[in-house]
C-alpha cells in the first residue's frame, strides 16, 4: 500500500527587504558588517608601514609618502572613522549583552551615538594628531 499523499504546501516567506522600514538600528548593523571587513584593508595599511619600517629607510621613505600625501591621508582619515566606529558598534552590542539598550528609545540613541561619536571622535583624534605634529 502507497503512503498517503502529501498536501503541497508552500514553504513560510521570510519578510522580504521590501517590507522593511529602514531604521537607525539596521543602518549601524549594516555599518558595523561593513567597518569590520574594512578594517582587513586597514590591517594590511598597518602591515605595509611595518614592513617599510623594518626594511630600511628607502623603503619607509615611500611609504611616509605615500601616507603623508592628500590620498593617503583621507585613507587613514577614513581607516580611523572605519576604527572607531566599528569600537562604538561593538560597545553597543556589549551594552545589549549586558541586558540594556533594549528599549525603543534607548535602541535609536545608541544607534545615533554610534554615528554620531564615531564621527566626533574621528575629528578630534585627527585635530589632536595635526595639533601635536
Amino acid at each position: 500500500m502507497a503512503p498517503p499523499a502529501r498536501p503541497i504546501v508552500a514553504p513560510p516567506l521570510s519578510p522580504h527587504l521590501q517590507i522593511y522600514r529602514w531604521t537607525w538600528t539596521m543602518a549601524m548593523s549594516v555599518f558595523h558588517r561593513i567597518t569590520g571587513t574594512a578594517l582587513y584593508g586597514g590591517t594590511a595599511l598597518v602591515a605595509i608601514w611595518l614592513v617599510a619600517l623594518a626594511s630600511g629607510p628607502r623603503a619607509y621613505d615611500a611609504v611616509a609618502w605615500f601616507f603623508g600625501s592628500w590620498i593617503g591621508l583621507a585613507i587613514l582619515f577614513a581607516y580611523t572613522w572605519v576604527l572607531l566606529h566599528h569600537m562604538l558598534g561593538g560597545l553597543r552590542h556589549f551594552v545589549w549583552d549586558t541586558g540594556y539598550g533594549y528599549d525603543k528609545n534607548q535602541r535609536l540613541g545608541l544607534a545615533r551615538l554610534t554615528l554620531i561619536g564615531s564621527v566626533a571622535l574621528t575629528v578630534v583624534v585627527w585635530a589632536l594628531a595635526l595639533l601635536l605634529h
